[in-house]
């Protein structure tokens, strides 16, 4: 009785604060977005916002149970629950349910149950558990190799569920890896891969060529002139001229047929407002029309008569912009960035490395969900179809981001143990 008193006095109360603020707001506003006249009570079941709220319980229940076990026993059954979890996900390719395009449910009974939310929490153990080893160094390419597969496994097998969206998501520990240690080159070569790519399906490939060509003359001009640094500059030349060259197959042979559509959308290449530019076309406008202050609660004429798809899911922010307006809209942003501050906060603080580095996951995966999803419902980022943590209608991925979460708060709880 003393040892979970000791633990109810340690847990960081404000991070749970949050969680619990950010599911309320998620419960409001999937309310708003599905509300039906005919179908009033916030206890009627029958309807997605009384279905979240079973959900929402559930997390709390699943959140109570996480803070009861021994903080420990994520540490010591890390990488059985990473194989479960990949278990899970080859399984689901066999006996899933294609739903949306995604084969990557799991449909038990009236309830559907996504693997690939789960993979989530499960990978950022495996990968706190194989870097918090002793003697492991990210300096060395055998840490690195291991990391990667670690990382890339799941990302794999959830790509094959046709969910590009949710195997992007797994990029993001290469920020948890940066502050393991990871040299920073790889993060520039990735932001120089990302943006080569777009240029290329913007502008023509002699222009880039020539440019390339340019910088590489300029760089040569100032450079020290020894044999490994000319021979460096010619192979990088060559790899990145050959990386142009080959946007274009890799566009059209490797991406899928909406994707492209929703790529060339984003770019201004192509407008199709009645296809697949018509969510985000929508979107903005919702958004847009909420002004300031918005039109207020059950007030959005957008939400009202389902303009926008998907608009209690992965656009759910519409519903905000619309109803809550330019303030509301804030509020919201700036509670995700006290949460994720905070979880950093927390990160740096703890005396383990396996709860830092994981707490560094935990933080990483909320920031790309977060990022993503609201740039995507204002135009700035491409459509992926990924959730907004604990705001999105959704049990697999409340619960997801909820074990997610409370893994790291219980951790904390008990850093002064854990060493």
């Amino acid at each position: 009785m003393r040892e979970r008193q000791g633990i109810l006095n340690n847990i960081d109360w404000i991070t749970v604060l949050l969680f619990l603020m950010l599911a309320f707001v998620g419960w409001v506003n999937i309310y708003s977005a599905v509300y039906n006249e005919d179908h009033s009570s916030i206890f009627d079941f029958s309807q997605r916002y009384g279905k979240q709220l079973i959900w929402i319980f559930a997390a709390m229940g699943i959140a109570l149970i996480i803070v009861i076990i021994d903080a420990s026993f994520f540490i010591t059954f890390a990488y059985l629950i990473y194989g479960i979890s990949i278990v899970s996900l080859m399984a689901v390719l066999v006996a899933g349910t294609e739903i949306a395009g995604s084969k990557s449910w799991f449909q038990i009974g009236g309830i559907a149950i996504q693997p690939a939310e789960f993979a989530k929490f499960a990978t950022s153990l495996a990968l706190a558990k194989y870097l918090s080893t002793f003697n492991v160094s990210l300096s060395r390419l055998r840490t690195k190799i291991i990391a990667s597969f670690i990382i890339f496994l799941p990302a794999a097998l959830v790509l094959l569920q046709n969910d590009a969206g949710s195997a992007l998501v797994y990029v993001v520990f290469i920020l948890v890896l940066f502050r393991e240690g990871l040299t920073g080159n790889i993060l520039l070569i990735g932001l120089a891969v990302t943006v080569l790519f777009v240029v290329a399906l913007l502008i023509q490939k002699i222009y880039i060529i020539a440019f390339l060509v340019f910088i590489a003359v300029v760089i040569f001009y100032f450079m020290r002139r020894s044999s490994t640094n000319i021979i460096s500059l010619i192979v990088i030349l060559l790899v990145s001229s050959a990386f142009v060259f080959s946007v274009d197959y890799a566009f059209d042979n490797v991406l899928e047929p909406h994707q492209k559509k929703r790529i060339n959308v984003l770019l201004g290449k192509e407008l199709d407002l009645r296809g697949a530019g018509y969510n985000v076309h929508q979107s903005k406008i919702a958004i847009g029309s909420g002004g300031i202050a918005g039109k207020g609660f059950l007030q959005g004429t957008q939400t009202k008569y389902d303009f926008v798809p998907e608009q209690d899911t992965d656009f759910i922010f519409c519903t905000i912009g619309e109803e809550w307006g330019y303030l509301g809209s804030m509020a919201l942003i700036i509670l995700f960035l006290t949460l994720l501050l905070r979880l950093i906060k927390l990160a740096e603080r703890q005396r383990s490395n396996f709860s830092r580095i994981y707490g560094y996951g935990v933080a990483s995966i909320i920031f790309f969900h977060f990022m993503v999803n609201i740039g995507m419902t204002i135009g700035l980022l491409p459509v992926i179809g990924i959730p907004l943590p604990f705001i999105s209608y959704g049990g697999s991925s409340l619960w997801a981001f909820t074990i997610l979460l409370f893994i790291f708060i219980r951790q904390d709880a008990s850093r002064k143990e854990l060493l």
